[in-house]
């Protein structure tokens, strides 16, 4: 097999597997897949804010995934591992999918997404935007834009700096989607500047150090001058 082959169709898998892993584990908090090639087999790294309902009641849950996932997929030997999220509130595929449940229970999506906006700022994030598209107040599609905080959209931070996450949910007046992007608290931007700490101990003795030069040199030039002085007096007695 070519390696461009290769390549396509391990990523064809990881998104096939992402789609499977995030219908069925939507209330577990899923936000991500990671596919790790060992001896032994394949190792699955599943990322979520609730791993307790990954792994399910003794085992149950991850067990049965792990036979779903070998049959569909025919991925020989899955090993299953849970990756708990420890800040769900920055994570964008977490939040995306809390606010398609929050629309789905029936909360009008202006209060529900400044309510996962507001989460999102007070976790510490720089910046926060949330999309809603669809039909949301009548029978004409058009979005509506949630908005805080300081979020880049251009240039190379962006690649590494801003989450993106999405997700869509079925109402009675058709499908809606959802795209949450949160820029991140250690995000550096391009034009910020840091001012280092001085040791000012070390300006303090340079300064000392300088002052006993400065005071030694003006005494051996009023010594050297007293010389001079002595000198031509003697010759003119």
């Amino acid at each position: 097999m070519k390696a461009k082959q290769h390549f396509l169709e391990r990523n064809l898998l990881k998104i096939q597997l992402n789609e499977f892993l995030a219908n069925e584990l939507t209330r577990a908090g899923y936000a991500g897949v990671e596919l790790v090639k060992t001896p032994l087999g394949t190792r699955i790294i599943i990322k979520a804010a609730r791993p307790g309902l990954v792994i399910g009641k003794h085992g149950k849950t991850v067990r049965d995934l792990t036979q779903k996932i070998e049959e569909l997929f025919h991925i020989e030997n899955p090993q299953i591992e849970v990756d708990e999220i420890t800040e769900p509130e920055l994570n964008a595929k977490v939040m995306a999918q809390r606010l398609a449940s929050a629309l789905q229970r029936g909360v009008h999506f202006r209060r529900a997404g400044y309510t996962v906006l507001r989460r999102i700022m007070n976790a510490g994030a720089r910046g926060a935007e949330i999309t809603i598209s669809g039909k949301l107040t009548s029978q004409r599609a058009r979005y509506q834009k949630f908005r805080a905080g300081v979020l880049i959209k251009a240039g190379d931070p962006v690649n590494h700096f801003v989450d993106v996450g999405k997700a869509t949910v079925l109402l009675k007046p058709g499908m809606l989607g959802i795209t949450v992007k949160i820029m991140l608290p250690e995000a550096p931007l391009p034009d910020e500047m840091k001012i280092s700490d001085i040791d000012t101990s070390e300006i303090i003795e340079e300064s000392g150090e300088l002052e006993e030069t400065e005071t030694d040199a003006g005494e051996k030039s009023i010594a050297e001058k007293d010389v001079t002085h002595q000198e031509e007096t003697s010759k003119n007695n």
